[in-house]
């Protein structure tokens, strides 16, 4: 993975992963990889701190910055609504959030930190976006509502809460699949 500095524009350094700590694309579309590093050697060496999960879902209109680091480009948007379904292909989410049309992500942004820009907090990671106004087809996820209504949004994009991860994290930030833990078992 490249490091970045906090304009997202400059690489800072590389990180390895070793390992995929957790992974699912059930009711969320999320990975964890485990580092060959700890968070404090990567602050003592590139002088910046890891970004923090929040564990509280965030909340509609939440002013939000899509940082990637495959384009070096932040998005600046808000959280539009949380869409109760969002179906994609043979994928179904939870919870997903909307963002609102000025926050247009593009292809090779999936798996971005989705960060509140007032706390600086991830609250999610980028996901998806309808490309073609197809429905519920790859490249073209559509909502559905809790009555099983379906609305197709093209040209609006998506990201996964993460509240749910950040409530799983264990000593050594482990992902522990306990009871109080609410993800779904790969």
């Amino acid at each position: 993975f490249t490091l970045l500095d906090r304009t997202g524009t400059k690489e800072l350094g590389t990180l390895r992963a070793t390992r995929i700590e957790y992974a699912t694309m059930t009711d969320t579309d999320v990975a964890v990889y485990r580092l060959d590093t700890t968070y404090a050697a990567i602050r003592a060496r590139h002088g910046v701190p890891a970004l923090r999960l929040s564990a509280a879902r965030p909340q509609d209109g939440t002013p939000i910055r899509v940082v990637s680091g495959y384009w070096k480009t932040i998005y600046s948007c808000k959280i539009d609504e949380t869409v109760h379904r969002l179906r994609e292909a043979e994928w179904t989410w939870k919870n997903s959030l909307r963002y609102t049309p000025e926050c247009q992500t593009i292809g090779g942004t999936s798996g971005s930190p989705v960060v509140d820009a007032r706390t600086r907090h991830v609250v999610g990671v980028n996901n998806t976006g309808n490309e073609d106004g197809e429905r519920c087809t790859l490249n073209n996820p559509c909502e559905v509502d809790r009555r099983g209504n379906v609305t197709v949004r093209q040209g609006i994009n998506y990201g996964q809460q993460t509240y749910q991860l950040a409530r799983c994290l264990g000593k050594g930030n482990d992902v522990v699949l306990d009871r109080k833990c609410a993800l779904p078992r790969p």
